[in-house]
C-alpha cells in the first residue's frame, strides 16, 4: 500500500481544503481531539448524483480508468476524482479539514486501513449497514476487519497490501545464493554480489525511512520481524523490550555499515522503486504495485525480468509485514449518498479488482483472485503475497493514531540519523505511547 495516490483539478482540491481549514478555524470548529466512542449510527444512505472522489495521487495511471468505467455507465451520477498529494500525511490532513469544515466537498474517501478509528471516532464517516454491501463476505476477512471499528463498519476495502522482499534474481543467481529468509542470510547476499565486477558499488538493502507513515511501517516490520510488537493484545504499548531493541537495531546498524545506503533516509515509496529500478539496489522493501511499474520494457526499468520477490526477512526466520490497503469511506457530510454506496460496491467487485490487478499489480481484496490461474501466471507473488496478508499485523488501532504515529516517526528517525541511541529512543516511545493509548 503506497502512501502517496489534472495539475488544475488538483489545485483547486487544495485550495478548497486550505480555506475549509481556516473557516474551521475561525468559527472555533472541532480540533479532532474529541472523540465520540459510540460512533454515529448508520446515517441515510440516499440521494443519487454526481460526487467526487477524494484520493492521494494516483502513480499507477489506472485510476483514470476504473472511474471511466463507472462513469460511461452512470452518465447522472458522475464521479470526479479530486486528487490529494503523494504523501500520506498530506492526505489525512486535508480530509480532516474537510470534516472539521464539515464541508461536502468530499464524498467518498480513500482512507489508509489505519485512519478507520480516527475518522468514524471522531464521526467525520458514515457507519455502514453490512447488508448494502453483499460482496464483503467474499473479501479476504483481515481486510475487512480494516475497515471495522467496534465491530461496525465503516468502509469497505478495495486494495490490500503487505510488504515483500524485491530482489535482484539474476545477481543472487550469479553469486550462488538463494533469496534470504532472515537478516544475516541477506548481509551474506550481499557481501557474495559485492565480489561480481557488477555488484561492486550496488547498494545492498532500502526500505521506506523518511519521516513520514512508511517509517512507521518499517519500524513496526523490523519490530515485529525480531518477535517483538509495538502494541500487545492488551492494547497496550510495549516498545521497550529487548526484541524491539534488536529490530530498531537492525536498521541502524544496517545504515551505520553501509549495508542501507545513506540516501535511503529520505525514501519513502517511490523514491526507493526508482533507486531499484535504476539498479541501485539488492533489495529493496515494497508494496505489490511497484511489480508492474519495474517489469515495464519501455526502458523506465533497468531491471525489468531480472527480479523477483520474496517474503521479508526477520532476525531468526522469515519476517513479518504490516497489513496495508485502503477502505473506502463515506463523508459524514456528503450529498448524495446511495450514489456513494453504488460506485463503492462498483468499485470493490470482484470484476474491477481484476482490472486494477492487471494494469497495476495493486493487491485486490477479492480473495479468488489470489487463486486465479492466469493472475497468478502474470503476477507469480500473489500466492506468498496472500499468505502474508493473512498473517500480517496491524499498525495501533487507535483513535488518536496521529499522534501515535507520529511519535513512533520521531523516536525511528532519532535512531537512524544518530541523534538518539535505540534503547533511549525506545524507552521515550514507551512513555509518550502510553499517554496516547487509553483503553
Amino acid at each position: 500500500m503506497r502512501f502517496e495516490r489534472s495539475h488544475t483539478r488538483k489545485a483547486v482540491a487544495l485550495a478548497v481544503a486550505g480555506s475549509l481549514a481556516l473557516l474551521a478555524s475561525a468559527c472555533g470548529g472541532d480540533d479532532g481531539s474529541k472523540s465520540d466512542t459510540s460512533g454515529g449510527g448508520a446515517a441515510a444512505l440516499d440521494g443519487t448524483g454526481p460526487i467526487t472522489f477524494a484520493t492521494g495521487k494516483d502513480t499507477s495511471g489506472n485510476l483514470t480508468n476504473q472511474v471511466n468505467a463507472w462513469n460511461s455507465q452512470h452518465p447522472d451520477q458522475k464521479v470526479t476524482v479530486s486528487e490529494l498529494p503523494e504523501s500520506a500525511d498530506s492526505q489525512r490532513s486535508q480530509m480532516i479539514q474537510n470534516a472539521q469544515a464539515k464541508s461536502d466537498a468530499f464524498t467518498v474517501l480513500n482512507l489508509d486501513v489505519v485512519w478507520t478509528a480516527e475518522f468514524a471516532a471522531n464521526r467525520w464517516i458514515t457507519q455502514l449497514p453490512e447488508d448494502k454491501f453483499p460482496d464483503l463476505g467474499k473479501l479476504l476477512p483481515s481486510t475487512v476487519d480494516t475497515a471495522k471499528y467496534r465491530d461496525k463498519l465503516y468502509g469497505v476495502p478495495v486494495t490490500s497490501d503487505g510488504g515483500l522482499l524485491y530482489y535482484r534474481k539474476d545477481l543472487l543467481d550469479k553469486a550462488g545464493v538463494k533469496p534470504p529468509t532472515t537478516w544475516a542470510e541477506m548481509k551474506a547476499a550481499c557481501d557474495k554480489i559485492k565480489t561480481l565486477p557488477e555488484g561492486k558499488t550496488i547498494g545492498c538493502y532500502a526500505g521506506q525511512f523518511e519521516k513520514y507513515e512508511g517509517l512507521t511501517v518499517n519500524f513496526s516490520e523490523a519490530v515485529n520481524g525480531a518477535g517483538g510488537v509495538v502494541v500487545g493484545d492488551d492494547g497496550k504499548p510495549n516498545v521497550d523490550t529487548p526484541e524491539a531493541l534488536a529490530g530498531l537495531q537492525f536498521l541502524v546498524d544496517g545504515f551505520k555499515s553501509g549495508e542501507i545506503p545513506k540516501a535511503a533516509i529520505t525514501y519513502q515509496e517511490e523514491p526507493g522503486r526508482r533507486a531499484f529500478q535504476e539498479g541501485n539496489l539488492v533489495f529493496l522493501r515494497n508494496w505489490p504495485y511497484m511489480y508492474a511499474l519495474a517489469n515495464k520494457t519501455d526502458g523506465s526499468s533497468k531491471v525489468a525480468g531480472k527480479f523477483a520477490v520474496a517474503p521479508l526477512p526477520g532476525k531468526d526466520a522469515a519476517g513479518v509485514s504490516t497489513l496495508g490497503g485502503h477502505n473506502y469511506a463515506i463523508n459524514e457530510y456528503a450529498k448524495n449518498k446511495g450514489t456513494a454506496v453504488a460506485f463503492i460496491n462498483f468499485m470493490a467487485s470482484e470484476e474491477r479488482q481484476r482490472a486494477n490487478i492487471e494494469k497495476t499489480s495493486q493487491a485486490p481484496t477479492w480473495a479468488s483472485l489470489y487463486d486465479d490461474p492466469a493472475l497468478n501466471k502474470t503476477f507469480p507473488y500473489l500466492a506468498p503475497l496472500k499468505a502474508s496478508i493473512g498473517s500480517a499485523k496491524s499498525r495501533p488501532k487507535v483513535v488518536k493514531y496521529g499522534d501515535v504515529t507520529t511519535a513512533i516517526q520521531e523516536a525511528a528517525y532519532g535512531a537512524l540519523t544518530g541523534t538518539t541511541p535505540p534503547k533511549d529512543a525506545l524507552s521515550g516511545l514507551q512513555a509518550k505511547l502510553s499517554t496516547l493509548i487509553t483503553q
